[in-house]
């Protein structure tokens, strides 16, 4: 069974922002004079009495690195673009508009693919040695630049696209990501060269000179030398993610089901049997059942709401990728409220899209369970059209992501 409908009841439109945006300050009285903000080095763009050029090693790397970097991001004082490219020998950067990057030729090699995540991005560490590619494009600017960038480049769509699977969150708290997966341009690069060539020296002083910077920053909480102040309304003081504020449209939330499996084995490492999702913006629902490793007790069954006939025309565990592949558009933001969710698509190789984990956002000071969640704060959840139980928690997650939305609406309009 594979559903997918539209329910104009949810669409509604809202302007888009840039969601990776520098944490700002209110301006004091007591800033450095304007000769303070001349003194700057122009390598690291960082104030001379804070450059941290000394620290960025030199790296002969293999892989040829391409910086597609949205003009924006150009003079951006904690970019970390520029740190890479100066460290890295085989690298070249090209910062321009997203129109005059799209008229340009590219540089492009033989082998080359762009990072980029998505349901048709594969694993840079799940690739065989000979399939790796000799060149890699990392788009630099904000979620939105690089969804700009990677839409409106027509070079960039007949690449093959790749993803990382980061082992922890980025370590950028001088800026805010989008996403608990989302890395900066350095941490990404990293990453990357840490798989396709681990034995290249001087990758680890990368992130030793990326920590310097943080580390710099964080000592002088007035920003001492920044290049610009914050405009525009207050962020909300919880930690929304940006595209529940600025692209709610593109939002996807959804939820999957997965099978207990044979006995003594991890549940942990179970496949999903019943997945369903709801994109924000236009309504569209998406209704998937799975076959099973091992057919569902009845016992099971109940606990999902579910009968046999529910299963009875389920997809393959390929058709599903594919049908899901169908679904995710590549402007849209996974949502989910657990971790584990989200875990499910990668079991049966589908690669899931930027997410948002909905349980790490502390709006709610109580149980963090998300029924507790939804009665303490009054929520009504909406009508979905998907069955059972992971219908009904699909509602709930709806209506707590709508009720953040707001939330923050309401405290950037303060």
């Amino acid at each position: 069974m594979f559903e997918v409908k539209t329910d104009s009841s949810i669409n509604s439109s809202f302007a888009v922002n840039s969601p990776t945006t520098p944490i700002s300050q209110s301006a004091r009285s007591d800033e450095p004079d304007a000769t303070e903000h001349r003194e700057r080095c122009y390598v690291c763009y960082r104030p001379k009495a804070a450059c941290f050029c000394e620290v960025i090693p030199s790296i002969d790397n293999r892989t040829h690195i391409l910086i597609l970097q949205h003009v924006k991001e150009r003079f951006h004082a904690f970019n970390t673009a520029r740190i890479v490219k100066q460290a890295l020998q085989n690298s070249e950067m090209h910062v321009n508009q997203t129109a005059s990057l799209a008229a340009a030729r590219l540089p492009l090699h033989e082998s080359t693919g762009v990072l980029y995540p998505g349901p048709d991005a594969k694993l840079l560490s799940e690739l065989p040695v000979g399939d790796r590619p000799t060149q890699l494009i990392i788009l630099d600017g904000t979620w939105h630049h690089a969804k700009t960038l990677m839409r409106d480049i027509p070079a960039l769509h007949r690449l093959p696209r790749y993803c990382l699977d980061p082992a922890a969150p980025s370590t950028y708290r001088i800026r805010r990501e989008p996403t608990e997966s989302a890395l900066s341009t350095l941490e990404a690069t990293v990453d990357a060269l840490r798989v396709l060539e681990p034995e290249t020296p001087g990758i680890d002083e990368l992130v030793t000179a990326f920590d310097r910077m943080i580390d710099d920053q964080v000592k002088h909480p007035r920003q001492i030398g920044r290049l610009r102040r914050a405009t525009g309304p207050p962020r909300p003081s919880v930690n929304i993610p940006s595209a529940l504020i600025h692209d709610i449209d593109n939002v996807v939330v959804a939820y999957g089901e997965a099978s207990f499996g044979a006995k003594g084995k991890q549940r942990a490492v179970q496949s999903p049997v019943y997945w369903v999702a709801q994109r924000l913006g236009t309504g569209e629902s998406f209704e998937c059942a799975i076959e099973p490793e091992s057919p569902l007790r009845s016992s099971f069954l109940q606990y999902l709401q579910l009968n046999e006939q529910d299963f009875q025309q389920a997809f393959s565990v390929e058709a599903f990728r594919q049908a899901w592949q169908d679904f995710v558009k590549p402007t849209d933001m996974l949502c989910v409220y657990n971790e584990s969710t989200g875990r499910l698509l990668g079991r049966v190789g589908a690669s899931p899209a930027p997410s948002i984990t909905l349980k790490s956002v502390n709006v709610h000071a109580g149980s963090r369970k998300l029924h507790n969640v939804i009665r303490s704060l009054n929520l009504t959840p909406p009508k979905v059209p998907q069955k059972g139980r992971a219908g009904a928690r699909l509602a709930n997650a709806i209506a707590f992501a709508m009720y953040l939305h707001r939330h923050a609406m309401a405290a950037s309009s303060r």
